[in-house]
């Protein structure tokens, strides 16, 4: 293999190897030795303590656990974990110690904490001492010690005082170790980054999408990070509430998911997957994919994607049949589905819904974005447009009028559909623009709740951090953190080049196009995409339409989700695909330029990162390649259904053989571009999986594609060139 300009050097993963990483919770080696304490400084050293009372909860035990763990691993510093008896008393006395405990333990400390998960910290030369409204406000106050240390590479802690308390609670996200799995580390991390709940999907009672799990037990397991559980409905709704027996069926299985479960926070449920026969002319009264009536196709959507006017009734019954269980649920209805229709429809809902359950409104969906003239809609997910969209705003203000508590979909864990297999998307100062909005929604409407990822799950990432600064107040400016983040991991010298990477690379996920054609097609799985050649003569055995991509039988989605075969959608009827297709040939032209210029920024940083540091810098270089390859493919593929359609309109032997000739020159260019990103995702196993598809772009599946269009070049072409000569 020949490594072009900016491939990393190979030090391969297996599939599913990223998973040791996201065990590790303490990254070792985060301590400078040849750093001392400055003037109002405390060092915490090896003869500290860690005190806690002796009736500390389970979460509380585990929040000093993880300290303890956090000074050995990272700042090379062991110390003593007490449980005193006689609490107050050895916090009062407390010397070199680090004291961890509640407002309750501690009621002078936490005097003026009135926010569950809110903390105090009170430093001075002999203790540090940590006291949170609650043991989930405890342990986040320890994870802040935490950072205040890596940030300053060394257990250093300035004297004085810091009461911080979060702006947002729930914030729930799904794993992103595998569906619906959740490991305790994955749990501790998700726990670090501000999170404060989970999502699983529930079919059932125990019944996740990848089979049994015992929820109670995740229950308690979460719990003792700190975390809650939501389940996402994937629970059949076959009556309708006026059905005789109606409220017996929803007690089976609403009502029976949370008597198994009662302690499940809540319950999310959206129109596509909790659909029920509604009686709404305006819709079909049938699920989506029920067998058309009289074989013929439907004239009207389905109830899932329309805002029926007997859903508040539907709610309410599931409102009553799993408050008889839990009389706090959380019941949370998601509009997601019908974000296009009208809007005086959309509101009509809306001003019918109870007032005791939760609105949860995707942020920056259906926008329509007019550049050049031309138009189109932002589909799910982006983060291309910082938000909010009309959509949310029309139902921000509405709930805001109902006194209806309110979420939203935003993505914030630092992934979206922009991108279908990365971890997360490096775009950090696009990202604090969204984050500044969200501040403004909470300001002006009282959004108190976030869903921060789907299915695609969460990665630990400084994306993810950007975004628990953000959450908490008082605040640090993105710039700031983001200049402390930078030298923390890349070293003080590469930092700044490191900030003009992102820079770049935030300046170019503004030039993403969000159209449901590359988000279902070469931007949800790069470079792997297949390169179908299908000008209208060929013989239909040549054509490879029937094939999909390659996947696992036990994704819950594989590459159902993809459509393997590039089509455009005109969803925009201003904008037709021919209409838009060069614009957008020039935009994500733009953004592969900025992307680049953000890669080139990081390989100059390389020789000023310190030896310690340089693999991180790796990490980030490598992700950038792969996006960047990313880019290219959906460049490729869209010149590649130009040259199809001019060819599929030629006439003329001459004009037809230089159209093939174009045609086979994108395909060698595309199978360099999928050889160029084998080494990158052998290097980091990551790449090129997500939880509900599994692995859609790793080396097998890149081989895959490269034979794929290296078929289409030695007969398919040929084939095709067989033709003119008759």
């Amino acid at each position: 293999m020949t490594f072009c300009k900016g491939m990393i050097p190979p030090r391969k993963e297996i599939n599913y190897e990223f998973r040791r990483r996201l065990e590790q919770i303490h990254l070792p080696g985060r301590r400078d030795p040849a750093l001392n304490p400055e003037a109002g400084e405390v060092e915490i050293g090896r003869s500290w303590r860690i005190i806690i009372p002796y009736t500390a909860s389970q979460l509380l035990v585990n929040a000093a656990r993880d300290l303890q763990d956090f000074l050995l691993a990272s700042m090379d510093t062991s110390v003593l974990l007490v449980r005193a008896r006689n609490f107050k008393s050895a916090a009062c006395a407390a010397s070199q110690a680090i004291v961890l405990a509640t407002a309750k333990d501690l009621p002078e400390a936490g005097r003026g904490l009135g926010k569950p998960r809110s903390y105090r910290i009170l430093c001075t030369a002999q203790a540090v001492t940590i006291c949170g409204f609650d043991d989930r406000g405890a342990a986040q106050g320890g994870f802040y010690l935490e950072d205040m240390m890596n940030f300053r590479e060394a257990p250093f802690i300035k004297t004085g005082e810091v009461t911080r308390e979060p702006v947002f609670s729930p914030r729930m996200v799904h794993s992103g170790w595998g569906l619906d799995q959740f490991p305790d580390a994955h749990l501790n991390a998700m726990a670090h980054h501000g999170f404060d709940a989970i999502l699983v999907f529930a079919r059932g009672v125990d019944a996740s999408s990848v089979g049994y799990l015992d929820f109670n037990s995740l229950v308690d397991r979460a719990a003792a990070y700190g975390l809650d559980v939501y389940f996402y409905s994937y629970l059949k709704s076959t009556k309708h509430p006026d059905e005789p027996d109606a409220a017996q069926y929803y007690d089976s299985t609403y009502g029976a998911l949370f008597k198994a479960c009662p302690r499940a926070r809540g319950i999310v449920m959206v129109g596509e997957s909790v659909e029920f026969p509604s009686k709404d002319e305006r819709t079909t009264g049938r699920p989506w994919n029920a067998p058309a009536e009289n074989g013929l196709p439907p004239t009207k959507p389905s109830p899932g994607w329309w805002p029926c006017r007997d859903y508040p009734q539907w709610i309410e019954m599931v409102r009553d049949s799993v408050r008889k269980y839990n009389p706090a649920a959380d019941i949370v209805f998601w509009t997601y589905n019908w974000g296009g229709t009208p809007e005086k429809d959309r509101l009509a809902l809306i001003k019918s819904l109870p007032d005791d359950i939760t609105l949860l409104v995707t942020f920056e969906m259906y926008e329509k974005i007019r550049w050049q003239s031309i138009c189109h809609t932002c589909v799910d997910y982006t983060i291309s447009f910082a938000g909010p969209g009309r959509y949310f705003t029309s139902e921000a203000k509405e709930a805001r009028r109902r006194k209806i508590r309110l979420y939203t979909m935003c993505n914030t864990g630092g992934l979206t559909w922009d991108f279908g297999v990365v971890p997360y998307e490096p775009v950090p100062m696009q990202w604090a623009r969204r984050h500044r909005a969200l501040l403004k929604a909470n300001r002006e409407w009282g959004l108190s709740g976030l869903m921060e990822s789907h299915h695609f799950g969460w990665w630990p990432s400084f994306v993810s951090e950007l975004a628990k600064w953000a959450y908490w107040t008082p605040s640090t400016p993105a710039d700031r953190i983001l200049q402390l983040i930078a030298a923390r991991d890349y070293g003080r010298e590469a930092s700044p080049l490191v900030m003009e990477a992102w820079k770049f690379w935030s300046r170019a996920i503004c030039r993403y196009v969000s159209t449901d054609e590359d988000q279902y097609g070469p931007f949800r799985v790069g470079p792997s995409y297949p390169f179908v050649f299908h000008p209208k003569n060929l013989h239909k055995h040549l054509l490879g339409r029937n094939f999909s991509i390659p996947s696992v039988p036990h994704a819950k989605f594989g590459s159902r989700i993809v459509v393997s075969d590039y089509t455009p959608l005109d969803n925009d009827r201003q904008s037709p695909f021919s209409m838009r297709i060069k614009p957008e040939l020039r935009t994500l032209g733009t953004m592969l330029a900025l992307w680049q210029k953000g890669i080139d920024r990081l390989e100059k940083s390389k020789p000023l990162v310190p030896a310690r540091k340089l693999p991180a810098l790796e990490n980030l270089l490598n992700l950038g390649l792969f996006m960047r390859n990313c880019i290219r493919t959906t460049l490729n593929i869209k010149e590649w259904w130009i040259l199809n359609r001019r060819l599929t309109n030629a006439s003329g032997r001459k004009s037809i053989l230089k159209l093939l000739d174009e045609i086979e020159a994108l395909a060698r260019r595309e199978i360099a571009n999928a050889e160029s990103t084998i080494p990158l995702v052998e290097r980091d196993s990551r790449l090129g999986w997500e939880p509900s598809m599994e692995y859609m772009t790793d080396a097998e599946h890149l081989r895959w594609k490269i034979a794929q269009v290296k078929s289409v070049i030695a007969r398919e072409i040929p084939a095709y060139r067989r033709t003119t000569m008759l």
